[in-house]
């Protein structure tokens, strides 16, 4: 075993400090393990806190006021109530372990507890996952690390502990780890680590897919997805994963594409990421020409290939995608919805308000930005290097005025049957007048437009003169024209067009 002495300078949550010392002060050992003292190492901000202990479930849970245990793998969920960071309201503390045969490739046959923390450490998966780390007074103490973890660090390498292969054929999921991990860290998966993943790929056939939904979707967050997909696909793995994007590869595209829908596809999702959007956005931009392949026609017309109904055909296979990948009913509805319509662009020179409305109700106006955001992955992923030419400048004013409030008597707290209600004037052009005269009297006083100040007004309007009531109606229509342009310019200034 190799102890290494470090400074004592790392900041640990007083979560974290305060489970540690609980447990050595009952006479057990408590070490950080796993992806946390990994990410403490490399300087970063861990994602998730575990504690290994040579402590039972039956003698952990006494120690702490509130726990829960719904495991037969001995992990205790320690819950911190009284703090706001997410990350540490749930803590989990596991007995180490001794792991027998996978024959599912998934779960353990059995699982023992042992009392030495290196017995624990020879289950894990990657070396620079198998260290651990004690404390002293909320600082880091030692590090034990038998198997080089240190050195991987150092040397930027993703390897196996131990024989890869028993590794994988323990839990076929570490293969799909190994690239997360790689993606990022910006670490190279080890030559013996990789031949083993080309060898035991069709393992992931077995998972649950949940649980390859999870790892590819923090692939997917990560800073840099392209080099994930890649990777999975170098190593064989994304043909079991998503292989409707593998028959991407190499499909040669018209003039208007520097790159073939493979790289086309894989540079869109990399502009969703370097702009920080969303999963729902990277997943569109990922799948929104998924369909590509198998719409592709050549024109003897125009010299060139064509994709007619690709974001059709391409909608129901992002749901088929999804769908097997167990996401949420939600994500998979807006996914396929933007997929669907992501062609929506068109000459903002013959476009019209009512088709720019229409797209808007297609897709959903809390939809609507996304669609735009999909557009500028898919402008990028073309090789062109502005996302946001005047022409989607002019769509997206368009939009903002097609989805602004009307400024018209819809707005008002009265409508024309509650007038007639309270004033008893019989249908007509009086009720209209009414109602344009009360809109005048509202845009300049908006705090007016309440049911009550309105019902009385209306009441004093019914008696006035025609020609009195027309004149004030005018007056009204010309406010709203003004304000109606007042806003268009407003809107146009904002996206710097005309």
């Amino acid at each position: 075993m190799l102890t290494l002495k470090l400074m004592k300078n790392s900041v640990i949550p007083k979560e974290i400090v305060d489970i540690v010392e609980t447990l050595e002060k009952a006479g057990y050992e408590a070490f950080l393990v796993g992806g946390c003292t990994r990410d403490i190492l490399l300087g970063r901000t861990p994602k998730d806190w575990d504690v290994t202990t040579n402590a039972t479930p039956e003698q952990i849970i006494p120690l702490f006021t509130k726990t829960f245990y719904e495991n037969s793998y001995g992990t205790v969920g320690v819950v911190n109530e009284n703090t706001e960071d997410e990350k540490l309201k749930i803590v989990e503390v596991t007995p180490y372990r001794i792991e027998s045969s996978y024959t599912d490739h998934r779960h353990p046959d059995e699982v023992k507890f042992s009392k030495s923390i290196e017995d624990d450490l020879k289950r894990r998966d990657f070396t620079i996952n198998a260290i651990a780390v004690s404390l002293s007074k909320g600082a880091i103490k030692d590090i034990i690390d038998i198997f080089n973890g240190l050195k991987d660090i150092k040397d930027k390498a993703i390897k196996a502990v131990g024989n890869a292969e028993d590794r994988f054929n323990e839990d076929a999921l570490r293969m799909i780890r190994a690239v997360r991990l790689a993606t990022e860290t910006g670490f190279t998966i080890n030559i013996d680590t990789e031949k083993a993943i080309l060898s035991h790929a069709s393992h992931i056939k077995g998972i649950s897919l949940e649980r390859v939904r999870d790892e590819f979707t923090k692939i997917i967050m990560s800073n840099n997805p392209k080099f994930g997909i890649e990777l999975l696909d170098k190593l064989d793995l994304l043909k079991y994963i998503v292989p409707e994007l593998v028959v991407a590869k190499g499909i040669e595209q018209n003039q208007a594409h520097a790159f073939d829908v493979w790289e086309h596809l894989l540079r869109s999702l990399q502009h969703a990421a370097d702009k920080n959007w969303p999963l729902d956005i990277r997943l569109s931009a990922l799948f929104h020409d998924i369909s590509k392949p198998e719409t592709r026609r050549f024109s003897r017309e125009t010299n060139q290939f064509t994709f007619y109904g690709h974001e059709v055909i391409g909608s129901r296979v992002t749901k088929t995608i999804l769908e097997r990948l167990k996401f949420p009913t939600k994500t998979i509805e807006k996914i396929s919805k933007l997929v669907r319509w992501h062609m929506f662009f068109s000459d903002t020179e013959t476009i019209t308000l009512s088709a720019v409305r229409r797209m808007i109700a297609n897709v959903g106006r809390e939809n609507i930005w996304d669609l735009i955001n999909i557009r500028m992955c898919d402008r990028i992923g073309t090789g062109r290097p502005k996302e946001n030419p005047y022409r989607l400048r002019k769509y997206e004013s368009m939009i903002e005025e097609a989805m602004r409030d009307p400024i018209s008597v819809a707005m008002l707290k009265i409508d024309g049957k509650r007038i007639m209600d309270v004033t008893r004037v019989t249908p007509g052009p009086k009720v209209g007048q009414i109602l344009i005269a009360l809109l005048e009297e509202v845009l300049e006083n908006p705090k007016l437009n309440t049911a009550e100040i309105l019902e009385n007004r209306a009441q004093e309007l019914v008696v006035l003169a025609e020609k009195d009531l027309i004149a004030l109606a005018e007056k009204g229509k010309l406010k709203k024209d003004e304000l109606e342009h007042e806003n268009i310019e407003e809107i146009h200034k904002k996206y710097h067009v005309s």
